[in-house]
């Protein structure tokens, strides 16, 4: 059985000279993680993982996702979906292209299984839309990302609501984790930034453990 409660107070908290290097970092967390967790709650975080290398997000991959046993993972992931689906509309407007040129929907006459919650494989209603779309239209390029992982960040904290110590905690955390890292390696000061409000909301779903910065 997974130690939750143990896995959440154990969470690395940020020090005054700390860097990731590498990612390795990142894969130091997940590995301390996983030590902690059972084997099914380990696949789940494997899934998780697969999702963030885009090599991976093909139209076999959204639709296993979208299907997932987990709700977590089925959410993220079809906002993920809808997120870069958003992108590539917002280049094709650029570029005066087909609006849906390139964008991946999964419909296929021939695959009609491809139905997901009522719809054929293309996210279903999109929420953030117009939060996306007001990001998308920045001109500046690193507030351009920053605004969009914020938006990504309030949808974790959103499917994580009133899940403190369990596999979605700990998925979101990794998810937030992923997006620090990110900036760590873009943007020192913004991933750092970022990092201190992921330490305030772990401090504040585990109030009895003691932090430093």
């Amino acid at each position: 059985m997974s130690n939750f409660e143990y896995i959440i107070a154990s969470l690395p908290y940020l020090t005054a000279d700390f860097k990731y290097t590498d990612q390795a970092g990142f894969n130091s967390v997940i590995s301390d993680i996983k030590r902690d967790l059972d084997e099914r709650d380990c696949e789940l975080v494997e899934f998780l993982l697969k999702g963030f290398s885009d090599k991976e997000l093909d139209a076999d991959f959204y639709a296993e996702a979208l299907r997932h046993r987990n709700r977590f993972i089925r959410e993220y992931f079809r906002f993920d979906l809808n997120l870069r689906n958003a992108k590539v509309r917002y280049l094709n407007a650029e570029l005066g292209r087909d609006p849906d040129q390139d964008v991946m929907t999964g419909e296929d006459e021939d695959a009609p299984d491809v139905d997901i919650d009522g719809y054929r494989f293309n996210g279903g209603e999109f929420m953030e839309a117009l939060k996306v779309d007001s990001v998308l239209s920045m001109t500046d390029l690193v507030a351009r990302e920053k605004g969009l992982d914020d938006v990504l960040w309030d949808k974790i904290d959103s499917l994580a609501t009133f899940h403190y110590f369990d596999i979605e905690a700990v998925l979101a955390y990794i998810a937030k984790l992923r997006i620090v890292t990110r900036w760590l390696n873009l943007d020192e000061e913004v991933g750092r930034e970022q990092f201190r409000r992921l330490i305030k909301e772990v401090r504040g779903t585990y109030k009895g453990v003691k932090y430093t910065e």
